[in-house]
């Protein structure tokens, strides 16, 4: 068996991970908020996208700037409107709130498109490869994947750390009542983190969609690898998640290897070790990173 094409393509994994993870680091990072309905609107971004591919006869991949800004402007009108009602001190109001929005968004689909799996092709994208010598190859999709993970958190991390709407990012992380002392206007910039996580979400979802199929009740699963590579990363760290995304899918990777069954197993063993040895992740950020 040739592990080192299992771990490249492992790694190539860790990169959709890390973007289901993105959005999800940078709404706890600028709100302290935990979203449970996070995977839900993944899959609800990769049910937008199919209603635009088949509406409209466009490649998947074209669709994403679409998807894009559904996506942002829902999370922007989610959050001003609702989620910054509740917002504060105790964290169970939101979590409650978010709970109840992951269970409409999963019986919404369900009312609409049935329980039926679905997928957005690509035509011979999904199956292209790119040899790069001694046997090895990688499949373009994977790559572009992890291309655009790569790509999004350096954008994340330019946004927060040169220019002025990252400076009030990082003011309202660091002690919103001092930020709201010198004119930031908190809950507008509590809703354009959210659109902007909602942006990585539908990037996100549309990349999921054509690597695998779909349904209404996928959404926590997507859940549970967000939350395990934002904490093996650690918390407020962009870089960290994009690492504990690749670590998650490289373990997956290797018990896939050795038995089908026991790959999740072997990424959520990951977690666990992690969690035991390094609770704060490894390369945790107390404020958010500029």
């Amino acid at each position: 068996m040739d592990w080192v094409q299992v771990v490249i393509q492992g790694a190539l994994l860790g990169g959709l991970y890390a973007l289901f993870a993105g959005g999800l680091s940078l709404a706890f990072g600028i709100m302290r908020m935990v979203n449970l309905a996070h995977g839900d609107f993944i899959v609800l971004s990769a049910y937008i996208g199919l209603v635009i591919v088949q509406g409209t006869g466009m490649h998947p991949l074209a669709a994403i700037p679409f998807v894009v800004a559904i996506m942002a402007a829902a999370g922007y009108l989610l959050q001003r409107g609702l989620l910054n009602r509740v917002l504060g001190d105790d964290i169970m109001p939101p979590l409650l709130v978010t709970f109840g929005f992951s269970v409409i968004v999963q019986n919404l689909l369900l009312e609409i498109f049935s329980a039926d799996t679905r997928g957005l092709q690509t035509g011979r994208l999904l199956t292209a490869s790119l040899s790069v010598g001694a046997g090895l190859s990688i499949g373009w999709l994977p790559l572009i994947t992890f291309a655009a993970s790569v790509a999004v958190i350096a954008a994340l991390q330019l946004l927060l750390a040169r220019t002025s709407l990252g400076l009030a990012f990082r003011a309202t992380s660091d002690d919103r009542t001092t930020a709201r002392l010198m004119g930031i206007d908190t809950r507008h910039i509590y809703a354009l983190a959210m659109a902007i996580a909602m942006g990585i979400v539908a990037i996100a979802g549309i990349l999921f969609a054509v690597r695998t199929t779909f349904d209404p009740a996928g959404g926590p699963a997507r859940l549970i690898f967000a939350f395990e590579a934002v904490i093996i990363g650690g918390m407020g760290s962009l870089w960290g998640t994009l690492a504990g995304g690749i670590i998650l899918g490289v373990t997956q990777a290797i018990g896939f290897a050795i038995a089908p069954g026991i790959g999740l197993l072997f990424g959520h063993l990951a977690f666990l070790l992690v969690l035991f040895a390094r609770p704060q992740g490894l390369l945790p950020r107390t404020r958010m990173e500029g």
